[in-house]
């Protein structure tokens, strides 16, 4: 089939390679080029290189929906749209163009965490499955028919990278059987239940930062989900009187049985540092002080000594 894939990201960078193996892939139309690190270097997205190294053409329209845009996509006449983390809502007169269907890869159980950040809303919310569910595209945001769910379940310790990583993996499975279904007339539209249906918002920065009155456990799922970016942090008191600065967090241990005021450091060692929440407290294991590298605590501590009864926060 004639493929028009959309995406950004690099969770689709799996599903766009199978596609560019079983399928022609006509274009891959991606965000625009953005800075990037220090040094804000003008960095391409991970799809449009890919492309590129298959001699792909790509498209980097600034908004998906101008006529202009919309009409340069038409003139490529695809059989199916595929979209992955793309980064935009789709019109409807994009979503009529394909000759057989406008499909997205949403990296949840729909209509469970609709919305741009749907891999770290499943670890705090402490579920137990994610998945990819494959659906029939709208003008809603992640509205549309499903057409199938691939579950997956979340690890013990699951990350958001390591959840992110496993689900990018999983796509071109769900996207194969869909592809499939299609193919024969077969491809179902299963109605989504708007009951059920929950929402994760962007992420930013300030999605990281600790509030140590929530529970230990609520505080695990946090610096899990956040790993590796934005990151939990919260703030380091200076012992010298200076301004704190932002400690990192990107592992954690909670403890059921502890007490304390929230935030408070009850325990320093070569395990970790000991720090009471609203409910417990969480063992502090790897952390990354603003301008310095990542390290475990029993490496950050020798150089950065924290008192007991030091508030975080």
């Amino acid at each position: 089939m004639r493929i028009l894939f959309l995406g950004t990201g690099d969770v689709g960078l799996p599903a766009l390679r199978w596609l560019l193996r079983e399928h022609e892939v006509v274009a891959v139309v991606a965000q625009p080029d953005k800075p990037v690190g220090r040094k804000q270097e003008l960095t391409p997205p991970p799809t449009k290189r890919l492309a590129l190294e298959h001699g792909i053409p790509v498209l980097q329209p600034r908004r998906i929906r101008e006529p202009d845009a919309v009409a340069e996509l038409a003139a490529l006449q695809p059989d199916v749209i595929v979209v992955m983390a793309y980064g935009q809502i789709l019109p409807k007169s994009l979503l009529d163009l394909p000759r057989l269907a406008c499909l997205n890869l949403h990296a949840s159980l729909l209509p469970a965490h609709r919305g741009a950040a749907p891999i770290q809303a499943s670890i705090l919310a402490g579920d137990r499955e994610s998945g990819i569910a494959v659906m029939w595209m709208d003008e809603g945001l992640d509205t549309g028919d499903i057409l199938l769910l691939r579950p997956l379940r979340i690890r013990r310790r699951e990350t958001g990278g390591t959840l992110h990583d496993r689900l990018a993996e999983l796509a071109p499975e769900a996207l194969a059987e869909a592809m499939g279904l299609l193919a024969r007339g077969a491809a179902p539209r299963i109605p989504q239940d708007a009951t059920r249906a929950t929402y994760a918002a962007k992420l930013s920065r300030e999605s990281g930062v600790i509030d140590w009155r929530a529970p230990a456990r609520a505080i695990d799922r946090q610096v899990r989900a956040m790993n590796p970016w934005p990151a939990s942090s919260t703030l380091l008191p200076d012992p010298a009187g200076a301004a704190p600065r932002k400690l990192k967090i990107f592992s954690v241990i909670p403890f059921r049985h502890a007490t304390g005021e929230p935030g408070t450091v009850l325990r320093v060692d070569k395990r970790g540092l000991l720090v009471a929440a609203g409910e417990g407290a969480v063992l502090l294991r790897d952390v990354q002080l603003e301008g310095k590298r990542r390290m475990p605590i029993r490496d950050f501590l020798p150089g950065h000594p924290i008192a007991l009864g030091t508030r975080l926060g």
